[in-house]
């Protein structure tokens, strides 16, 4: 598997992520052995300690099960859990998750973003920041970086900040037209932070998605970053 190599997500986690789909195609079966560490590692060119490593990962989410001097077995199918859609319009960018909570994790005011990820608008004179954790059934699944430009704020009711998405902050101010915003998505690796945050190893697969809204003035009213755990997200596109 000369692919593995090539990824900066470490081999086992990627190995885990095969295997795991290996369980949800049927190619290792419920109650069936699945091939020994030798022959996976002669079928997939990798050391034995990283296989371990990989089955370990299926072991802990009991979707196999090791028996001495017998092998392992497919214990059961992974659930069905990816329930975190990633929209792609406005107006699905507006719902909250059904069931999910969000935290607040800090708070400042007087901000101002380091970066601005589209080239449309211009930066408010500062901006309220919050750090959020989204959450359902105690599991974490997204973590957002929210700069609110700070003269909105004073028309926000604070429980808005622990149970509206990031463009709703913005789009249900009173008088506040959001005349343009963009969202780009990009793959990556999860850092010693994020991974504490959302529970997954580090350099665990995630989403990261960055969204701007602008308002009929032109200024930046909004710049969100999310991570989302790779494992709980899907996107939808509707092509036609």
């Amino acid at each position: 598997m000369s692919t593995l190599s090539q990824s900066a997500v470490p081999r086992y986690i990627q190995l885990a992520t095969l295997f795991r789909r290996h369980i949800e195609t049927g190619r290792w079966k419920v109650g069936e052995q699945i091939p020994t560490v030798d022959e996976l590692a002669s079928e997939v060119g990798v050391a034995r300690a990283t296989l371990r490593q990989a089955l370990g990962i299926l072991e802990s989410e009991q979707l196999i099960e090791r028996f001495r001097a017998k092998g392992t077995f497919v214990r059961r199918q992974p659930k069905d859990h990816l329930w975190c859609t990633m929209e792609t319009n406005f107006a699905g960018l507006l719902r909250a998750r059904e069931g999910a909570t969000i935290e607040v994790l800090s708070a400042a005011d007087g901000q101002l973003p380091m970066i601005v990820p589209h080239g449309i608008g211009e930066l408010a004179p500062s901006y309220k920041r919050l750090q959020r954790r989204h959450s359902r059934d105690g599991e974490a699944f997204l973590l957002a970086d929210v700069f609110i430009d700070e003269r909105l704020v004073p028309r926000i009711p604070p429980d808005a900040f622990t149970s509206k998405t990031a463009l709703k902050l913005v789009a249900d101010v009173p008088g506040l037209v959001i005349k343009d915003a963009q969202q780009i998505l990009t793959i990556g690796g999860a850092d010693l932070e994020t991974a504490e945050l959302l529970g997954v190893p580090l350099n665990a697969p995630v989403a990261f998605v960055q969204r701007t809204a602008v308002d009929e003035e032109g200024y930046i009213v909004l710049i969100a970053d999310g991570i989302y755990r790779g494992d709980l997200v899907r996107v939808d596109i509707k092509l036609r």
